[in-house]
């Protein structure tokens, strides 16, 4: 089976580990990915992840963040940009995710940057995802 879009999927099979209350879950690797999780985790919303090697592309597990009461810290990711339909964004359109608790993922020219990082620099880009 072929994958059209690695990000999505790999973002649904992360929101599905939240919503069964997974500690951990194990993904497909990318560098686009990789990135992803290091906002992520930069931001507060992933406690860390190790990259699995194996001899073909690699893995990626994920330790998910919960608060004290188990409520899951990352409650949602959206995927914004899709292969069918890419999403750029000027600097100037660049907007706050749920009021500022969340995060835009933006693919720039000076790589992954956060929405925030991006408005700061003064560039655009391809709207990935966003999470909050």
């Amino acid at each position: 089976m072929s994958v059209t879009d690695l990000i999505a999927d790999q973002l649904t099979v992360i929101r599905n580990a939240i919503m069964a209350g997974k500690k951990t879950v194990i993904i497909k690797r990318s560098g686009m990915l990789e990135g992803i999780l290091k906002i992520a985790e930069k931001e507060g919303f992933v406690a860390n992840h190790k990259v699995i090697e194996d001899n073909k592309q690699g893995r990626i597990k994920v330790y998910l963040k919960y608060l004290e009461d188990e409520t899951p810290v990352m409650e949602a990711l959206k995927r914004v940009s899709k292969p069918g339909r890419r999403y750029y964004v000027p600097t100037k359109d660049i907007k706050s995710v749920m009021g500022g608790v969340g995060v835009s993922i933006l693919s720039t020219s000076k790589g992954l940057l956060t929405g925030k990082e991006a408005k700061e620099q003064g560039i655009g880009g391809e709207l990935i995802c966003q999470i909050w």
